[in-house]
């Protein structure tokens, strides 16, 4: 008599070859990624000088230097009125920093960006940027690498889970071509794009953010975005001054999270349409920059001259008030520009002014403003958006400076704590959890990944023989008295405990509908291809063959020998499984009384065997 032959896995060919796929088609990806980025830092550059200037260039200029005069005011208006139009009839999807939108991708959408977007959003940011707008480029040709990612994955064969692969790593290397940061850029799309770490996806994302960061080198030249000096950083003696830098960063990140939502409410309610919004609110930024013109446009060459201590208390007071309205307002009014370089221009004052105040109340402490600035910039954006890790290693990356590291680590820290006690929701996800998306940035392990199919099962599981009356089984089925337990399913073995297959209630009332005697032997019911799980494997990969099979059980046999029964896997195991780790993570437990020590050897009794499943659909 032969055995039951294994289920098949239903799975694609072994997972190494689809990420060696992956990382092909992320080569793809960082590539174009990386030209896209230096064609919208050329659009903007192009437009800022025509506009500004009234010339012919490529590189970014400082605004502060323009001469329009009073002009300036309706410069960022003209602008909006454009973003504003293409949001209407090109799509909403150009609205906003761009950040968000691709995570509401990932998680609410398959990770599928419309491919309009890699058009769109790139050319609102340069009109919206190039036109005074104090955005950085960042946001949007996250969003647009995104979308070109999303574009692949799309028009090839892939899985949702490997689109989200290759959405991030459009996303991260539109940011590494533009900072030239690939460590960071990698580390931002783990921490706010995949949600996850695996070789699966993070070596297609280091992939495409090394090629991006290539052609960054071919086309804007092998250094940082931000060239900075060596500064004293003061360690150890000044780490109690970066604490409170820290606890500063975070109030103030929390201060312009909240200023951009507070502000966004008001133009949600206005009775005209969305498309006039951006004009309003590029009226505002106009008359600021009439001013102090130093707010306006991407800023990069302010942020350098902050990070340098090239700036006065005065000046940088000025940039942590003024650039941060200029930022919330327009932003808030629905245009189209990142917020990382705005914060970090914003965050680097505010860590400059710190520095410099504190000398002057403390004589002694000699703090470098540089060095403040550094941390200010990486504190604040890290707490706003719940991405310490990555902004430590991007101001590391910039700097290049190992002596950074111990208070970019504390201030971040410390900063990105005090956000998380103030503000459920960060600058990215605030908005997607008012529109009921909800956004987990933790990095949670894999329970069932984690735990293999033997430390769960029922080693010992009922069975019945192949010749048992279908009469008999059924009163099997109903258990043997009030408190026995009432099974759904039993393996079917012969003499000597070989498998044969598994029968089911439903197996069981299927035979007697189609008028089978119930002196008929349970193997006439029961089915001879049972779905089988091995000792050795994990969780997971039980869980999905139990979905492709759709079925709430496996049987669990012996590598190389599929009649040998050595267990049984049901739902309920699983769900007791998860709620273990759950209790792992939330319930305290007692701790050591006063005046004992602690045991040798296992600190808890080991967990008796999990109970036999008898309640599985």
């Amino acid at each position: 008599m032969r055995g039951p032959r294994p289920a098949a896995d239903n799975q694609e060919g072994p997972q190494g070859f689809r990420t060696l796929f992956i990382s092909l088609l992320a080569s793809l990806v960082g590539l174009a990624a990386g030209f896209l980025a230096y064609g919208l830092y050329s659009l903007i550059g192009l437009i800022t000088n025509r506009v500004f200037f009234h010339r012919l260039a490529l590189s970014i200029p400082g605004i502060q230097n323009s001469h329009l005069g009073a002009w300036i005011v309706l410069v960022p208006v003209a602008g909006g009125l454009v973003v504003g139009a293409m949001a209407r009839y090109g799509g909403t999807r150009i609205r906003g920093h761009g950040i968000p939108e691709a995570m509401e991708a990932v998680v609410a959408n398959r990770s599928r960006i419309e491919a309009k977007v890699a058009v769109l959003k790139p050319l609102s940011a340069a009109i919206a940027i190039g036109t005074g707008g104090p955005f950085g480029a960042e946001g949007p040709i996250i969003q647009t690498g995104g979308a070109i990612g999303s574009f692949v994955g799309h028009a090839i064969q892939t899985t949702a889970a490997e689109r989200k692969v290759l959405l991030a790593c459009g996303a991260g290397a539109g940011m590494a071509a533009t900072f030239n940061t690939p460590i960071a850029a990698v580390i931002l799309a783990i921490e706010l794009l995949l949600f996850e770490f695996k070789s699966r996806s993070f070596i297609p994302l280091v992939i495409s953010c090394t090629l991006a960061t290539g052609v960054h080198f071919s086309l804007m030249g092998k250094g940082p975005l931000f060239v900075v000096d060596r500064v004293d950083y003061g360690i150890p003696s000044g780490l109690p001054f970066y604490l409170i830098l820290g606890l500063l960063g975070g109030l103030a990140a929390v201060a312009m999270s909240k200023a951009l939502f507070w502000v966004e409410d008001p133009f949600e309610r206005l009775p005209i349409h969305f498309m006039w919004w951006p004009a309003i609110g590029a009226l505002a930024l106009g008359t600021i920059g009439y001013f102090e013109p130093r707010i306006l446009g991407v800023g990069y060459d302010t942020i350098t001259d902050i990070l340098n201590d090239r700036l006065a208390l005065s000046v940088l007071l000025m940039v942590v008030l003024w650039k941060s309205v200029a930022l919330v307002v327009p932003l808030g009014s629905g245009t189209s520009g990142g917020l990382l370089a705005p914060m970090f221009m914003s965050g680097a004052a505010m860590g400059g002014a710190y520095a410099t105040i504190v000398n002057h109340l403390v004589p002694g402490a000699h703090l470098s403003p540089g060095a403040y600035a550094v941390v200010g910039m990486a504190a604040v954006f890290g707490a706003a958006a719940r991405a310490a890790f990555t902004v430590i290693i991007f101001a590391f990356e910039i700097t290049r400076d190992y002596n950074a590291i111990l208070p970019l680590m504390l201030a971040c820290v410390v900063a990105d704590g005090v956000a998380l006690v103030l503000m459920p929701n960060s600058i990215m996800t605030e908005k997607l959890a008012r529109r009921g998306v909800t956004i987990r940035q933790d990095l949670d392990a894999d329970v069932f990944a984690q735990l293999a199919v033997r430390e769960i099962m029922d080693p010992a599981p009922e069975t019945v023989p192949v010749d048992m009356s279908l009469a008999r089984l059924a009163e099997r089925f109903a258990g043997h008295g009030p408190e026995a337990p009432v099974h759904q399913a039993f393996p079917v073995v012969e003499a000597g405990g070989r498998l044969r297959g598994i029968i089911t209630r439903s197996d069981l009332v299927a035979a007697m509908q189609r008028g089978t005697s119930g002196d008929a032997p349970a193997l006439e019911a029961a089915s001879k291809r049972p779905a089988i799980a091995h000792p050795d494997e994990s969780l997971s990969a039980a869980v999905m063959r139990m979905q492709a099979r759709g079925v709430g059980r496996l049987l669990v046999v012996e590598r190389g020998d599929p009649e040998r029964l050595v267990g049984y896997l049901g739902r309920s195991a699983l769900l007791d499984a998860y709620a273990r780790r759950l209790s792992e993570e939330h319930d305290p437990e007692p701790g050591w009384p006063l005046g004992a020590r602690p045991r040798r050897g296992r600190s808890s009794p080991p967990e008796a065997p999990p109970a036999k499943d008898a309640s599985d659909p």
